[in-house]
């Protein structure tokens, strides 16, 4: 491994652990973590990432696994969903490493991070108390919208592969400095 590697696994791998200790506000600062990767790799010249995806793929399982034990705390139809959504992405993951097609990972996207996130949300709110099957519902479908957007973004669309984290920030303090 390269320090590049090295240090972006570090940051990854210490990035995920709040979640055990704070589920909602630890699974926001893991998906952080999971971003900040591409800024460490933007800015450091220590050897580069000899393969990004698969790097990020096996990386992505730190924070997967703390937010599957997270999950396996609760009990009725959200740890069951949650139970079935990592398998499912799990199942996406290796079928990637087999391939590597990205569209695999379109085709299984993760809904299980932002279902983690929603349900942790609701536990938080309400106290954990019982999560109505109508919130249940809501979680998952906004999940869904929104990790196939991401994945579209990502691995259907492939934007962000012509572009540089440095040249995205720029381009996003333009609009803004324009607006």
């Amino acid at each position: 491994m390269t320090y590049e590697e090295i240090i972006v696994s570090i940051v990854r791998v210490l990035g995920a652990l709040p979640v055990l200790r704070f589920a909602f506000f630890g699974s926001i600062f893991a998906v952080i973590i999971d971003l900040s990767d591409l800024f460490i790799i933007g800015n450091l010249k220590l050897g580069g990432v000899r393969n990004y995806q698969d790097l990020d793929k096996i990386l992505d399982l730190a924070y997967m696994i703390t937010f599957l034990l997270v999950s396996l705390r609760w009990s009725g139809i959200e740890k069951k969903v949650s139970i079935f959504l990592f398998s499912f992405r799990i199942i996406g993951m290796i079928l990637f490493e087999i391939t590597g097609s990205r569209i695999i990972l379109f085709s299984f996207p993760n809904v299980f991070e932002f279902w983690i996130i929603g349900i942790s949300y609701l536990k938080l709110r309400n106290k954990n108390k019982v999560i109505s099957k109508n919130s249940l519902y809501y979680v998952l479908i906004v999940s869904f919208g929104l990790k196939m957007i991401q994945e579209w973004i990502l691995h259907w669309n492939k934007f962000l592969d012509n572009y540089a984290m440095g040249d995205i920030l720029s381009v996003i303090k333009d609009i803004f400095t324009f607006l």
